[in-house]
């Protein structure tokens, strides 16, 4: 490998974390205009292993959008990354997939677990899940952007008057 090739291998990888960082980021902070800007025109999500829907990336920050109002705090955190660049013999290709770890604390409001949060902290998360995240990554003319993501939810867990009894 080159130094010109080993230094376009780092851009795309540092490229592509700052498009995980940025899902993260649209997510919790509700800006779904931004959150469909990641994705390639045809991108797709899918929830379906933590209760939700599978579809058109449009489509499923529309549903993200209603489906998380009744949580005014939310904190994903993407760790453990594994980024796989398509290698074109010693070159960098077009597609990437990214595997990475998530944990997502939040907090349900108050007025659906019935007012008493267990905690004296009303942001305090009652309600985390954690699992892996599988992104399929395309390179385009403004850069790399999201064509597939898999949620994989592998736990959750309820707290204070959310906890079973």
């Amino acid at each position: 490998m080159t130094q010109r090739v080993a230094l376009a291998t780092v851009m795309d990888q540092l490229s592509i974390d700052a498009v995980i960082t940025g899902y993260a980021v649209a997510v919790d902070d509700g800006s779904w205009q931004d959150y469909r800007d990641l994705f390639t025109p045809d991108g797709r999500a899918d929830y379906r292993s933590a209760g939700g829907v599978e579809g058109p990336a449009a489509e499923v920050a529309h549903w993200l959008a209603e489906t998380l109002r009744i949580f005014p705090v939310r904190q994903h955190l993407i760790v453990n990354r594994r980024l796989d660049l398509q290698d074109l013999g010693g070159y960098p290709g077009d597609r990437a997939d990214v595997r990475a770890d998530y944990l997502n604390p939040m907090r349900l409001e108050a007025a659906l677990d019935g007012g008493d949060t267990g905690a004296s902290d009303t942001t305090a998360p009652n309600f985390a899940s954690g699992g892996r995240y599988a992104f399929g990554m395309l390179r385009t003319d403004v850069g790399w952007r999201i064509r597939t993501v898999t949620v994989h939810e592998k736990w959750r867990s309820l707290s204070g008057s959310l906890a079973p009894s």
